[in-house]
């Protein structure tokens, strides 16, 4: 049997990729998708005039106006601001106010500041910056994208072979669908969980798998593990369906309780370093 502290002693701080932390080819997709426009509002900088300036630019180049969202960080193309006065839902795709409502509005975001007084030089160049800040909020999601490709890798290598003896994001339904009426006992299930990260078919059963990796805590992680509990302890009721959770990362420093009492009634839960010693070979059959 094995010792949790042993084994939670071994849990990794990080997994980071040279590509964790910045997306790139979506940092310059995203500014290229509004190259033009941004090229068109350069003339703005450094302007005396900056008033008129963008008035004449909106009225001859209308389409400019979806680029300011991006400049104050924000992908909605419908921003809500208040003042003391009034309230305005900002359309930046079709002007629902008056032109001099949008120079209000650059004005009181600072916009036309940033813009005139030659704080930046080239709003493509700027663009850029913001688009790799507002990319760093996708590292939270990319931390679990390289637990699962981790993970895939070692079916993998185990001799799975991917729509054939194991299957990435499988429905329930699917599942089902696949087995036929083979486990009846399936419709306990419904309504705990829609799919399951890896589903493979082995030659005794059929293991259900949720693999995560967190480097930070938060009271999310209690929940995950309790729901593990429940789930685990329901799908291994069912004879021919193992549960198997992947899980790693210092994320669960603050919750090692709450993970440990998971732990001590799931049989197959196994973190990197037991990947990395063949525990699937091992284990899943």
């Amino acid at each position: 049997m094995k010792n949790y502290e042993e084994w939670f002693s071994k849990f990794k701080a990080n997994i980071a990729s040279y590509d964790f932390y910045v997306d790139f080819n979506k940092v310059y997709k995203n500014a290229s998708e509004l190259k033009i426009e941004l090229n068109i509002l350069n003339s703005l900088v450094g302007s005396k005039n900056i008033e008129q300036d963008f008035i004449k630019i909106v009225e001859k180049y209308p389409e400019t106006l979806k680029c300011i969202p991006i400049l104050i960080a924000k992908r909605e193309k419908t921003l809500f601001c208040n003042d003391k006065d009034n309230s305005f839902n900002f359309d930046f795709k079709n002007m629902n106010y008056s032109i001099n409502d949008y120079v209000l509005f650059m004005h009181k975001t600072g916009l036309f500041d940033l813009i005139k007084n030659n704080i930046v030089g080239n709003l493509y160049d700027y663009v850029l910056g913001v688009e790799v800040g507002l990319d760093s909020n996708s590292r939270k999601n990319r931390s679990g994208k390289l637990m699962e490709n981790l993970v895939e890798e070692h079916i993998k290598n185990a001799g799975f072979v991917k729509n054939s003896t194991y299957f990435k994001e499988m429905k329930l339904s699917e599942l089902k669908t696949r087995i036929g009426n083979k486990l009846v006992e399936l419709h306990n299930l419904k309504g705990l969980i829609k799919k399951f990260d890896y589903i493979i078919f082995g030659k005794e059963n059929i293991y259900l798998c949720e693999c995560n990796f967190y480097t930070t805590n938060g009271s999310k992680l209690n929940e995950i593990a309790r729901s593990y509990k429940s789930l685990s302890q329901k799908i291994n009721k069912i004879n021919g369906l193992k549960f198997v959770w992947f899980t790693d990362g210092l994320g669960w420093k603050e919750s090692k309780k709450i993970l440990k009492e998971t732990f001590d009634v799931l049989e197959d839960i196994y973190n990197i370093h037991e990947l990395e010693n063949g525990i699937i070979n091992k284990k899943i059959k």
